[in-house]
C-alpha cells in the first residue's frame, strides 16, 4: 500500500487545497475494469458478426461466433495473426472508426492504474477551479483543533451547511480530518495572503480565527482584513490583554478562552447548576439557547421586559444593548431572546419554543 503523500514546504506556503473525498472499494474497481473490458469485447463481436461476410477466415472462409470471438479478443489485444481479416470496404471502414476506438479503449481499462492516476489528477484540478468559481459566502475557518471543530458544528446547528465551510491549517492531520468530516480545506500558513486566497476569503461572509497563538490570531485577521474588508471576523485568542490589540486588527468579536473557562469555573464553584444553565446556552439545537429574531410591528413602541418571550439585549445600530438599557424596542431592532428547544430521547426538537 502507497505511503501518505508527502507535502513540501513551498505547496504549504503557498497553500494546497484539499477537497473531501468519497471511499472507492479497490476489488469493485477492478470488478467494473472487468466488465467494461467484457463490455468492449462483446460489442466488437456483434459489430464483426453484424457484417461477417466483409471478413475473410483463412481457414474454412465463413465467419462463426467463434471465428468472431477469436478475431475480436487478438484484435484487441493487439496481436494480430492474420488469419481472419476484413476484406470489404464497409468491413475496413468499420475497422477504422469503431473497432480501432474500441482497441484503444480496451488497452485503457487494461492499463487502468496509470490513466486512473492521470485522470484523477485532471480530475482534481477540475474540482478545485469549480469549487472556487463558486464558493460565495461561505465560512472560512481558520484551525481545525478544539475550538475550530466545535465552532462549526455551533454553525451547522444554525444552518450552514458542509459545502460552505472552508478550514485552514499548517497541519497535515488536521487537514485530513477535516476532509475526513466532509469539509474542503487548504493546507498552509493562514497568515499569509495566498494561502488565503485559496481559501476564497475575499468572497467570505466570515472568517472564524482559532489558532492556538495569539499573535498568530493578530497576524491572521490583519491578512484577512486587508483581502476582504467587509466580512465578519471572530477571533479566540488565549489572554485577555491582547483582546485590544485583535479588535484593532480589524476582529469583529474577540473571545478570550481561558477568561472564558475561568469565568465558568468560578460560577460552577458557587453553583454547579447555575453552570450548567450557561453550558446549555452555548449548545444550539438542545435545550436552552440565544435566539435573534426581528422585532415584531406590534412590539414596537414596548419596553423589552413587556414581550412575552424574555429578551436579554436588543441589537441596535450595530449595538448589543441590555434589555434594561434598549429603553423601549424600536422599528428595524433585532431582539436576542431565551428560547428552548425540548429535549426528547430522539433528539431536541425542530422547532423553538419560547420559554415561559
Amino acid at each position: 500500500m502507497a505511503g501518505p503523500k508527502r507535502i513540501t514546504a513551498n505547496a504549504i506556503e503557498r497553500g494546497q487545497i484539499k477537497l473531501p473525498e468519497r471511499e472507492f472499494d479497490p476489488l469493485r474497481q477492478v470488478g467494473r475494469r472487468i466488465l467494461y473490458g467484457l463490455g468492449i469485447l462483446v460489442a466488437v463481436v456483434c459489430v464483426v458478426m453484424a457484417d461477417r461476410t466483409g471478413y475473410k477466415d483463412g481457414a474454412d472462409g465463413e465467419m462463426s461466433w467463434l471465428d468472431a470471438l477469436y478475431y475480436a479478443t487478438v484484435t484487441l489485444s493487439t496481436t494480430g495473426y492474420g488469419d481472419i481479416v476484413p476484406v470489404s470496404p464497409t468491413a475496413r471502414l468499420v475497422n477504422i472508426l469503431v473497432i480501432t476506438p474500441l482497441r484503444i479503449a480496451f488497452l485503457a481499462v487494461l492499463i487502468g492504474t496509470a490513466f486512473e492516476v492521470a485522470g484523477r489528477r485532471f480530475r482534481d484540478q477540475h474540482r478545485r477551479d469549480r469549487w472556487r468559481k463558486t464558493l460565495r459566502g461561505h465560512t472560512v475557518v481558520i484551525g481545525y483543533g478544539t475550538k475550530g471543530a466545535n465552532a462549526i458544528r455551533q454553525l451547522q446547528a444554525t444552518g450552514v451547511t458542509p459545502d460552505h465551510v472552508v478550514v485552514v491549517d499548517s497541519r497535515q492531520d488536521y487537514v485530513d480530518e477535516a476532509n475526513r468530516d466532509g469539509y474542503a480545506a487548504v493546507l498552509g500558513d493562514a497568515t499569509r495572503e495566498v494561502v488565503l486566497r485559496q481559501a476564497a476569503v475575499p468572497t467570505a461572509a466570515r472568517v472564524v480565527i482559532a489558532t492556538n497563538r495569539d499573535d498568530t490570531a493578530v497576524l491572521a485577521t490583519l491578512t484577512v482584513r486587508q483581502l476582504n474588508p467587509k466580512c465578519l471576523v471572530v477571533a479566540s485568542i488565549r489572554e485577555a490583554e491582547n483582546e485590544p490589540l485583535l479588535l484593532r486588527s480589524g476582529a469583529d468579536a474577540v473571545i478570550t478562552s481561558s477568561a472564558a473557562a475561568g469565568r465558568l469555573l468560578g460560577v460552577a464553584a458557587q453553583s454547579p447548576l447555575v453552570s450548567e444553565v450557561y453550558a446549555d446556552l452555548l449548545v444550539h439545537g438542545d435545550g436552552l439557547e440565544l435566539v435573534e429574531r426581528p422585532a415584531l410591528a406590534e412590539e414596537v413602541g414596548r419596553p423589552p421586559h413587556e414581550i412575552t418571550e424574555p429578551v436579554v439585549a436588543v441589537l441596535r445600530g450595530g449595538r448589543a444593548l441590555p434589555y434594561q438599557e434598549a429603553g423601549t424596542v424600536e422599528p428595524g431592532d433585532t431582539l436576542v431572546v431565551v428560547g428552548c428547544r425540548p429535549r426528547t430521547k430522539g433528539g431536541p426538537s425542530e422547532s423553538v419554543v419560547a420559554m415561559p
